[in-house]
């Protein structure tokens, strides 16, 4: 029943009028991963009951640092939490530009995010309500666009996310690294947790690093994670990728194979 379930999934995507999957032996893997691979993870996203899980588990884990947190100099609590994959699911998004053969454009993102129809995650909202019910207050950090804000805060507010306003959403400004907004915020509050589904929305530790950087300053900070960092899962994109083509996002798709290739562990 498995494999008839996968048949039909890869018959229905190679069909597709506007799929270009490349189909010879000798496809690129990185046009397979943008093509194929992101159908899949987008898949994993919508549909598997562990990717629930995992969301459910991270919220659970956050509702215990809630009630058990103690202020440490009476400063205003806050939880400062990233939006894409960690609140909405833009899954939709990657399967749209998977069956066009793209991956990620700034054009393209605009008009989905201009639709404020991301779903939210699950869970993620009774957290936050939650969290505002014990007077905590919710700082949206996000590298979405300024342009973007209005769009953000409709999505936001459609599931009666708290704090969803102006003055809570802080959109990418000079830099996509998010310390100086965190700062800012650690300067009038006491935050409870950071949440994030990519490395780099807890430290500037994290930022631009290297695979082996990231790895090696994820296990120096290890009792962090569930403590202080709440981390979501995301198959799809994130500075994973992007540290593995050291940041160049202009490479070519067979320069991604390259590198690709030399990264993958085989036997």
């Amino acid at each position: 029943m498995k494999n008839i379930f996968f048949a039909t999934l890869i018959m229905v995507v190679a069909c597709s009028p506007s799929a270009k999957i490349n189909r010879s032996a000798g496809a690129l893997l990185s046009e397979n991963y943008i093509a194929g691979g992101k159908i899949f993870t987008s898949l994993y996203q919508q549909k598997a009951a562990e990717y629930r899980a995992l969301c459910l588990q991270a919220y659970n884990i956050a509702m215990v640092r809630i009630n058990n947190y103690v202020s440490q100099g009476g400063k205003p609590l806050a939880i400062v939490t990233d939006i894409d994959e960690t609140l909405l699911d833009n899954s939709p998004y990657a399967v749209h530009q998977a069956l066009r053969g793209k991956d990620y454009e700034p054009a393209s993102w605009y008009e989905w995010t201009e639709r404020a129809e991301a779903d939210s995650m699950p869970g993620a909202p009774a957290l936050l309500k939650y969290a505002r019910s014990k007077g905590i207050e919710i700082f949206y950090v996000t590298n979405r666009d300024q342009r973007e804000r209005d769009a953000t805060l409709k999505n936001l507010q459609r599931f009666q996310f708290p704090n969803a306003d102006t003055a809570h959403l802080m959109l990418r400004e000079n830099t996509s690294s998010k310390e100086v907004r965190r700062q800012r915020i650690l300067q009038t509050h006491d935050v409870v947790f950071f949440m994030g589904d990519n490395l780099a929305d807890f430290s500037a530790f994290f930022d631009k690093k290297n695979l082996a950087e990231r790895s090696a300053n994820t296990d120096m900070l290890a009792a962090q994670f569930g403590q202080k960092f709440i981390v979501l899962p995301n198959p799809n994109y994130g500075d994973w990728e992007g540290a593995i083509y050291n940041y160049n996002y202009k490479f070519s798709s067979a320069e991604k194979d390259s590198v690709i290739r030399v990264v993958l562990r085989n036997y």
